[in-house]
């Protein structure tokens, strides 16, 4: 296993760029990566995306963006796309990543992955790399009735504590979802679970990505 160490050679804190259809999608797909990049690297500086945040799903989104920004510096940006229409509206979203590449220079992008069943996040994770051509871009997993799992090639391993804060964060934060028979401690728990078994964590647990194209 090859590891690969992202801590900066200077005093910057690390520009992380966080970009999620909805408002759990970031905590699902790399809350655990935040807050172990926290504990590994100090200081982050996060820029945190939400496209289809309105309603008492923004203060969902608000709330636990905060949660896992634990301290560090974060941009929330709030969206009210419609949920579940993006590929429509993207007219509208591709003028927003347009408005948002001067903003933003980061070290590290977080987004959908491009084969996601959700249409929704597809088109987030394709406008990611239309956009930022010369970025480490990572996309995230979120676990789903469509069984859209694949074999990710980047893995991060967690800490023991941390990936139960993880899991904490997301219930406490998004009692609206509640009511979904998915949406409970054991599913987030298992997948961790499984890609800290493929990756051989050393406390079992791991959040895992995608990576199309990575310089060294």
């Amino acid at each position: 296993m090859i590891n690969l160490n992202l801590a900066k050679r200077n005093a910057d804190a690390l520009r992380i760029l966080c970009l999620g259809a909805h408002s759990d999608d970031i905590e699902i797909g790399c809350g655990g990566t935040l807050l172990q990049w926290k504990q590994a690297y100090g200081d982050l500086s996060l820029d945190w995306v939400v496209f289809c945040a309105s309603g008492a799903r923004a203060g969902e989104a608000r709330a636990a963006a905060e949660l896992f920004a634990s301290g560090n510096k974060i941009n929330i940006v709030l969206k009210e796309f419609r949920d579940g229409f993006l590929p429509h509206t993207g007219g509208a979203v591709k003028e927003f990543f347009e408005q948002l590449k001067p903003q933003v220079d980061p070290d590290v992008i977080f987004t959908h992955r491009q084969k996601d069943a959700h249409q929704d996040h597809r088109l987030i994770a394709e406008l990611t790399w239309n956009t930022f051509r010369n970025h480490l871009i990572l996309e995230y997993e979120i676990p789903k009735y469509d069984g859209d799992m694949g074999r990710p090639q980047v893995f991060v391993p967690l800490d023991s504590e941390i990936h139960q804060s993880k899991v904490r964060h997301i219930m406490r934060a998004f009692k609206s979802q509640h009511a979904k028979a998915w949406f409970q401690e054991s599913t987030f728990l298992s997948l961790m679970r499984l890609r800290g078994m493929e990756c051989n964590a050393p406390s079992g647990h791991a959040e895992a990505f995608y990576c199309r194209k990575l310089v060294l």
